[in-house]
């Protein structure tokens, strides 16, 4: 069974500076697609970077040029590297995964209809 578990959230000052981590486990050698989400309450979870195969990343507008996303050597593990952070980042952050039926995964920024297996969060809080 997938299990998904998000570290490295926590609160900062705006202008500073956090990485998220994902580890999954569960995989068994298939191939699953990774992206990063987040949610502030009482608004829909809204995807926030995707990563492909051959390496293409997308990004929400509200994060272009601030956040990286980023996947370990054993495509198991992902990464969300946030800076300068904003206090309109304040959200709960997600790591979400789904089996590629085609071994390939697109990049595309995720949408959380596309995804069926979800970590249980991790806080990000920014203050001015």
């Amino acid at each position: 069974q997938v299990h998904l578990v998000e570290s490295g959230g926590g609160s900062v000052q705006s202008g500073g500076s956090l990485r998220l981590s994902c580890e999954g486990s569960g995989f068994t050698n298939r191939k699953y697609c990774m992206g990063w989400f987040r949610q502030v309450p009482g608004k829909e979870r809204e995807g926030v970077a995707g990563i492909g195969t051959n390496g293409r990343t997308t990004y929400a507008d509200s994060v272009k040029g601030r956040f990286t996303i980023s996947q370990g050597n054993a495509e198991n593990t992902l990464y969300l590297q946030m800076r300068p952070l904003e206090p309109e980042d304040t959200a709960m952050y997600y790591c979400a995964a789904v089996l590629s039926p085609y071994g390939y995964c697109s990049g595309y920024l995720p949408r959380t209809q596309d995804f069926n297996y979800w970590g249980q969060g991790t806080q990000v809080t920014v203050s001015l």
